[in-house]
């Protein structure tokens, strides 16, 4: 099928057509004709072929296609259909659907949905009793439908009304109305289904369908006392294991509406009923049947996490309230292990922050009062909660998947989150009650302790140290007591440990003396590859929390870390974090005993990196040299002598205080001596620009961190920064040239290198400008961030005869990045249009050129989301310079079909005159600008435009 030719809409090339779509092998013919199907559908012929294509003699798929033809000409193009066919077309609607109410499903849903769509437009002018006589024409008798059939298609139009409402593209002011309108409706429907469900010989079929109908009206916020009976005859429907899963949703959607909670008499009658399907639940419980268990829970949550409040303000009803909340409990605790024999649990635990939360906020007395009750409840959840957190056995764990595995982790995560919480309402005691649980545990000589108990302890308490300061709890010293009693004898238990020790590093750092028994711990545990993450990460946390009292253990952790890493025991990212980890600690010492460590630490690495550069160029060399370059980057990240006067305040006892150092910064001793071996490895890579990228990162991560004590170093770095970007132009030497001109631009010392280091780019970059930037996104982007943020710097380029012209090319892009950081250096340069003759010379020059570029991207050229930008290109402009910009206006908008060929002179002028108005409020231009390129892209009013 060509989609070119659509005056061919016939039913003959219909039908063709969509032969082609369902047994055509060829992709490229099924999209063609999809493509060419979706066109007539919405073409004027539609209304002559539909019809025919739902003839009895077509297939089941062609009248599909006359059905779906139907909604589509009904649902969006409702404008078009002339007043006085409204009632012949639902006619023949109804007795479409009388006659496909024994056919085919799909075809009877689409007729449904396309009469629903007809009432929804009628509706409540037109048509204003829809409903009753939708249920008045399929309760007539005659025809040869039987009953049950006509019953059902009824249900079935029902059903999709409500659905097709919340998804219809109704005007705001006409959803309103028709919200009102079936609100009335319901009067019809309710006695129906009530009759349909109630009825002892109505067949479980029939059934399914009330209930399904019953969640789809309820979507209207039908209020709840008005849907009463048939939530309790729902109730009735959950011991029949045919209804069980449509019961559920429907209690659940009709208890889930947030009008419900104005209807306290029935929320109140509708606990003892939930109350009521324990038994339900146990039984379900002792014979494995996962999915009853689950939708009695969901039930259950349902009504406490929707209801907490309304129902703790019953105070006469509290003990009924509190069945419930035992119940929920019951639900958090089922027995079996998440994921693997049972998925209701997790369902349960956001009910407990909203119950917490519901209690804390009610005022003083009456949150006393509450809490006596709800206190030990939550201690007991807490309990469950760490029952639920234990691994299985080892044996059971070796049997999940890694997918179980994984769901289990989330599980846990979801666990400690909630435990945290509940330490706001229980407190101190909290904590009081692990470590007597733990210490019980540990120092019991009577029952042998499964290690999964000691572990779901402690990660309790891990927890809670994690997030929320424990420095005051007068348990932690006995806590890290206790922790070298622990017999470490399993992966997942060891990791827990090491977890804590690190969520207690700040209390470390204030109770040094207890450094002592957990250290050798996590220095053991770097040992183990199965430990990599959870030692790593104690060890980064302890060095940065803790380095003023980690010189006596320097050495010690030094050699460790240096044997695990020329063991390559951890993948890259540990690698990584282990450097960090001994950048702080090198902090605290002494420069010379700094450089001593950094000496024997980096000296292998280097001698390998030599070794490498030596070598020709290969994937395998490649990854070692950037693996290396890493580390190296990642010490000097947190390798920052300066912080120590700083850290060390008036109050620190003396021993933290260090001695101010001096002399040059132990980095650049070990940059200068590297220097010439990292330009060696330059200039065999420099083709590459993850080798490159790697080497900038040393240099842009040490100037981060040392500042202005990097100094030493601009000279030999600007001119070899200045030679790579010469020969390979690259975004990472452009990101590291920004760093290093906006520390040092200001100092008159450096000024030469920088400056010779920033015109050189500049004019490198001029170059990749005229050969045609395109294929360089990522350099124009960096480029342009580079002088957007040295904007006064920039203003040297104009001695080399600098126009806007490539900048505004810039503007064209189809990456984001580029347009945003070319928008930004416009922003920042205009502003300088007065106090600066270059700028403004060259903003009279160029720029018409650059507001031609700004129209043409909101006419269409640009993605919608990079609008805000050039609304703010656009506002600069009028702010400083409105006299050139009124006239550039006008010129422009002056080209017929400019900026689009789908806006009219009126429009054009109309925009032209906002913008030119607001000189003082950028949010009225940006929304000017955004009204503006709906209209160019013909979007205006469209579902396209309510997604902006």
């Amino acid at each position: 099928m060509d989609p070119d030719t659509a005056a061919d809409f016939t039913v003959e090339n219909v039908e063709k057509a969509l032969h082609q779509l369902y047994y055509d092998p060829n992709i490229e013919n099924k999209n063609l004709a999809q493509k060419w199907l979706m066109q007539a559908q919405v073409s004027p012929q539609a209304w002559q072929f539909c019809w025919v294509l739902l003839r009895p003699e077509k297939v089941p798929e062609i009248q599909y296609f006359g059905a779906s033809a139907l909604h589509t000409k009904i649902s969006r193009y409702w404008g078009d259909i002339p007043t006085e066919q409204y009632d012949t077309l639902k006619t023949q609607l109804f007795s479409q659907i009388a006659r496909f109410a024994s056919g085919s499903k799909i075809v009877l849903t689409r007729l449904c949905v396309a009469l629903a769509s007809l009432a929804l437009n009628m509706m409540p002018e037109v048509w204003p009793g829809a409903v009753s006589e939708m249920v008045h024409m399929f309760q007539e008798e005659g025809g040869e439908v039987d009953g049950r059939a006509r019953c059902l298609a009824l249900l079935e139009l029902l059903t999709v009304l409500p659905e097709e409402f919340q998804t219809s593209r109704l005007p705001q002011y006409r959803k309103g109305q028709v919200r009102g309108a079936l609100g009335r409706e319901w009067a019809a429907v309710y006695p129906l289904l009530q009759q349909l469900l109630r009825q002892p010989d109505s067949p479980p079929l029939v059934k399914a369908r009330v209930l399904k109908c019953l969640s789809s009206w309820v979507l209207l916020d039908v209020p709840l006392n008005e849907s009463e009976g048939l939530v309790e005859a729902s109730f009735t429907a959950l011991s029949d294991p045919e209804l069980f899963d449509t019961a559920v949703e429907a209690i659940v959607n009709t208890i889930s509406q947030p009008d419900s909670q104005r209807y306290v008499n029935t929320l109140l009658k509708l606990v003892p009923q939930v109350l009521q399907l324990q038994e339900q639940l146990r039984d379900a419980i002792q014979n494995g049947d996962m999915e009853t268990s689950h939708g009695i829970c969901r039930i259950a949550v349902s009504l406490g996490e929707n209801h907490s409040s309304t129902l703790l303000e019953q105070v006469e009803h509290w003990q009924s309230f509190l069945a419930l909340v035992n119940m929920i409990m019951f639900c958090t605790g089922i027995p079996g292990h998440y994921p693997v024999n049972e998925t209701t649990s997790s369902l349960t635990l956001t009910f407990w922050y909203t119950l917490q939360d519901d209690i804390m906020s009610f005022e003083a007395e009456k949150q006393a009062v509450y809490l006596q009750v709800y206190r030990p409840v939550y201690f007991q959840l807490v309990d469950v909660l760490l029952h639920k957190a234990q691994f299985p056995t080892d044996e059971e764990y070796a049997s999940w998947s890694s997918d179980e595995k994984e769901q289990f982790r989330i599980y846990r995560v979801d666990i400690s989150d909630t435990l945290m919480y509940v330490y706001e309402m229980l407190g101190a005691e909290l904590l009081s009650n692990l470590y007597d649980k733990l210490g019980r545990l540990l120092t019991s000589t009577e029952q042998t302790t499964t290690w999964q108990h000691t572990e779901a302890l402690l990660y309790g308490f891990q927890s809670i140290a994690e997030t929320i300061d424990v420095n005051y709890s007068d348990v932690i010293p006995g806590l890290i007591g206790l922790i070298p009693r622990i017999n470490i004898n399993n992966v997942q238990l060891a990791d827990t440990v090491m977890f804590t020790i690190g969520a207690l590093a700040e209390w470390l750092a204030d109770h040094p003396v207890m450094l002592s028994s957990v250290l050798p711990l996590v220095l053991q545990a770097l040992g183990n590859p199965d430990l990599s993450v959870s030692s790593v990460s104690t060890l980064k946390k302890i060095c940065r929390e803790c380095k003023y009292d980690l010189p006596p253990y320097a050495t010690n952790i030094v050699a460790v870390s240096q044997e695990v890493l020329i063991k390559q025991i951890h993948k890259t990212s540990q690698c990584m974090w282990l450097m960090q980890a001994l950048g702080f600690l090198l902090s605290a010492l002494p420069v010379e005993e700094i450089l001593r460590n950094l000496h024997s630490l980096i000296t292998p690495y280097i001698q390998q990196l030599e070794k490498l550069s030596e070598e020709t160029p290969n994937p395998s060399n490649k990854l070692a040299i950037i693996h290396i370059l890493g580390l190296l980057s990642n010490l000097f990240t947190t390798l920052d002598i300066t912080k120590q006067e700083e850290e060390s305040g008036e109050n620190a006892p003396p021993i933290k205080s260090a001695p101010p150092q001096t002399g040059p910064n132990p980095v650049v001793v070990v940059l200068q001596q590297v220097f010439a071996l990292i330009q060696t490895v330059l200039s065999k890579w420099l083709n590459d620009s993850q080798v490159v990228e790697a080497v900038c990162a040393i240099f842009e991560k040490s100037v981060k961190t040392l500042l202005h004590d990097f100094a030493p170093m601009v000279s030999q770095l600007s001119e070899m920064l200045g030679q790579m970007y010469s020969t390979i132009p690259q975004a990472s030497a452009l990101d590291l040239t920004r760093q290093m001109v906006h520390i040092f631009a200001s100092e008159t010392n450096h000024f030469p290198p920088i400056k010779a280091l920033f015109e050189l780019v500049t004019s490198v970059t001029l170059t990749i400008f005229q050969q045609g930037p395109r294929d360089h996104p990522d350099i124009v982007d960096s480029f342009m961030q580079l002088q957007a943020q040295v904007c006064f710097w920039f203003l040297i380029s104009f001695t080399l005869g600098f126009s806007l012209l490539f900048r505004v090319l810039s503007l064209k892009f189809p990456e984001a990045p580029t347009v945003k950081s070319t928008c930004f250096f416009f922003t920042e340069l205009i502003p300088h249009c007065a106090d600066i003759p270059p700028v403004g010379q060259v903003v009279q020059e160029d720029g018409k050129l650059l507001l031609l570029a700004v129209l043409e991207a909101i006419g269409g050229q640009s993605s919608r989301s990079l609008m805000d930008q050039f609304a703010e290109v656009l506002f600069c402009l009028n702010k400083h310079c409105f006299a050139l910009l009124t006239v550039w206006l006008k010129e422009a908008l002056r080209s017929p079909g400019f900026p689009s060929s789908r806006v009219s002179d009126d429009q054009k002028d109309t925009f032209s005159q906002q913008v030119l108005r607001e000189r003082v409020n950028k949010r009225r231009v940006k929304d000017i600008v955004k009204e503006f390129t709906l209209v160019c892209r013909g979007l205006h009013g469209t579902e396209y435009a309510a997604d902006y």
